[in-house]
């Protein structure tokens, strides 16, 4: 079963392949953040996840404390297995992950 299929069969109850916290970012969902979207990378749930994309296997986490000249955070983009899934519907959510 492919990803996309996952997607249609189980509609709004998985979180999107690409979803961003920075309000800038044109995969920016505030209707999807207000719901908590979990994340496992690499085995490990994780809470400071800036931006991720499921399809590419990739997240954006902040670099420590270092911003830039405009003073927001400076990312890095760590590559790897990624899932997730919204945290409202409870322990038996549907979990949006690559195949």
């Amino acid at each position: 079963m492919s990803d996309e299929n996952t997607s249609e069969k189980s509609g709004a109850d998985t979180p999107p392949d690409h979803l961003s916290i920075n309000p800038q970012s044109e995969h920016f969902d505030a209707e999807k953040l207000k719901r908590g979207v979990a994340i496992r990378f690499k085995g490990r749930e994780r809470i400071d996840i800036e931006e991720y994309c499921i399809s590419e296997g990739w997240v954006r986490v902040q670099a420590g404390k270092t911003v830039d000249r405009k003073g927001r955070p400076l990312t890095i983009r760590l590559n790897g297995p990624v899932e997730a899934w919204y945290e409202d519907l409870g322990e038996d959510a549907p979990v949006a992950k690559a195949d």
